[in-house]
């Protein structure tokens, strides 16, 4: 059963998207450009002005550096369209907190805790959660093996994260036989 009643009526209201694009650089390194724009499709009122109907009420952009054990070398950050000009961009270079964070060891719990709240930009901070996933994904198969696990004998990253790569079930034996697990037996409380 779809989850929206494709029988009634609707009218779009809001729009958010989210873009991250990750470059290998030439110099071993990849950048990480993300971004967040929110569009209306109506007139708003906003900030004692009126924002047309599909321009950004925020556009934002994140930019990373990081290296090949996805830690931050560089960071920084834009806002290009905002609800309160005067005040929204004046976290200044905030977001360059983020460097020596690694995108794969307890980055989302420290950038809420560098930058939660009034530290930061609700929305970016917001894009921050979905760049350690992304970033693992465009990196998957060719800098983070993927197949065979890391150098001391750990199984590959992405294995016990989700449903369908839990050690024990039918998708690791069929295509990671090796880091395969028996089920653990069901317990009964007597």
């Amino acid at each position: 059963m779809p989850a929206v009643h494709l029988s009634i009526t609707r009218r779009p209201l809001h729009r958010r998207a989210l873009d991250v694009q990750v470059f290998a650089r030439d110099d071993g390194l990849f950048d990480v450009e993300a971004s967040l724009i929110d569009t209306k499709s109506h007139d708003v009122p906003l900030a004692g002005m009126t924002r047309k109907a599909g321009d950004p009420i925020h556009e934002m952009q994140l930019r990373l550096t990081v290296d090949a054990t996805l830690t931050i070398t560089a960071a920084s950050s834009d806002t290009l369209w905002m609800p309160y000009p005067q005040a929204c961009g004046a976290h200044g270079d905030a977001y360059g907190q983020l460097v020596g964070l690694n995108l794969m060891k307890g980055f989302r719990q420290a950038v809420v805790e560098r930058l939660g709240g009034t530290k930061g930009c609700t929305h970016l901070t917001e894009l921050c959660q979905v760049l350690p996933t992304a970033v693992i994904q465009a990196m998957a198969g060719s800098v983070i093996d993927t197949r065979e696990g890391d150098a001391a004998g750990n199984p590959p990253f992405q294995l016990d994260r989700c449903h369908a790569l839990r050690r024990d079930g039918a998708t690791v034996a069929r295509f990671y036989p090796r880091w395969q697990q028996a089920a653990e037996p069901a317990t009964t409380d007597s």
